[in-house]
């Protein structure tokens, strides 16, 4: 096994595709790279998930205004991580959105994060010289708020723990299109290193609630059909649940987590291993998988060092 990151080999440009999913309503999609939103309102815009740096929000703003020559008014984050969030200056946005769970990952470890992903994932952090810090939030919000972008209605709903224990989605009941963030992922595999496992099913339940007919994922091509997005959400609550199963297992008996991430990655790998950024998340899924079934419940803090220490423990 690779001894370096998987995704520092990850070098390939990936090509964006812009869609319109309603009108007025658009997403990013970049051949399993994190995705982003965005909704046209009557005097401006909603960007939701900020990319990386303030040069790839750059390339965002090119496609918006193929389409309009309104504001960015509104920036709306889905959850903490910096790969979503370190480009929001580059909209030059009136407010920053985000749940107050939200902005109490960033207070505890937004510095450390911010180190540990651009470690990880070099290629995602196009002009990593032109990030100016840490994104704060300007407005922050509990359970849930409705905005009116003129005519426009416009949910944000922190949805519960899954993906992080800040996740919040952007529903628009008229167009019946959700942007779920990280919370599904479609053809590409989740992210689990800062996840609730037992909550995360629970969260999926409520998001099939809304009944939605498109759906943005965070990662992968949009569902543009009640089916794709029924398709979406299974995909990702059966890659949890068998996750979570093969770990309880391990754990039970006594097993090591370098084991585990054995056992893990062997029952896992002939179902998913084709799942985009699969050899890159597996480590850490399984070691915050198996820290809560060991009982740990909140995440540790990954930082740049423990990243490369578990990495080498794992795959060394």
């Amino acid at each position: 096994m690779a001894t370096a990151f998987a995704s520092q080999a990850d070098l390939d440009e990936k090509t964006e595709t812009f869609a319109e999913l309603a009108d007025g309503v658009y997403c990013l999609t970049a051949e399993g790279d994190p995705n982003s939103g965005v909704i046209v309102g009557d005097d401006g815009v909603m960007v939701i998930d900020a990319r990386a740096t303030p040069v790839m929000a750059e390339d965002l703003m090119r496609h918006i205004r193929t389409v309009t020559d309104k504001p960015v008014r509104h920036v709306m984050l889905t959850h903490y991580h910096a790969v979503r969030v370190l480009g929001a200056s580059g909209y030059r946005a009136d407010n920053v959105i985000a749940s107050d769970e939200t902005l109490a990952l960033i207070q505890e470890r937004g510095a450390q994060d911010m180190a540990s992903e651009i470690q990880r994932f070099p290629r995602l952090f196009k002009a990593v010289d032109t990030i100016p810090g840490l994104t704060w939030p300007t407005i922050v919000f509990h359970d849930r708020m409705v905005m009116w972008m003129g005519k426009r209605e416009v949910h944000v709903i922190h949805a519960g723990r899954g993906h992080t224990k800040g996740d919040t989605v952007v529903w628009l009941p008229k167009e019946k299109v959700l942007f779920s963030g990280d919370l599904v992922e479609y053809g590409a595999t989740p992210y689990c290193g800062d996840a609730y496992f037992t909550d995360w099913p629970g969260t999926l339940d409520r998001l099939v609630t809304f009944g939605a007919e498109k759906m943005v994922p965070g990662r992968g091509e949009a569902l543009t059909s009640p089916k794709q997005v029924q398709d979406g959400l299974a995909q990702t609550r059966c890659f949890l649940t068998d996750l979570t199963a093969v770990v309880r297992e391990g754990v039970a008996a006594g097993h090591s987590l370098k084991q585990v991430y054995g056992t893990a990655l062997e029952r896992l790998e002939p179902t998913y291993g084709h799942w985009v950024i699969f050899q890159h998340c597996m480590p850490f899924n399984v070691t915050r998988c198996f820290d809560e079934m060991s009982g740990v419940t909140d995440p540790r803090i990954w930082t740049a060092e423990r990243d490369i220490q578990m990495w080498k423990d794992l795959n060394g």
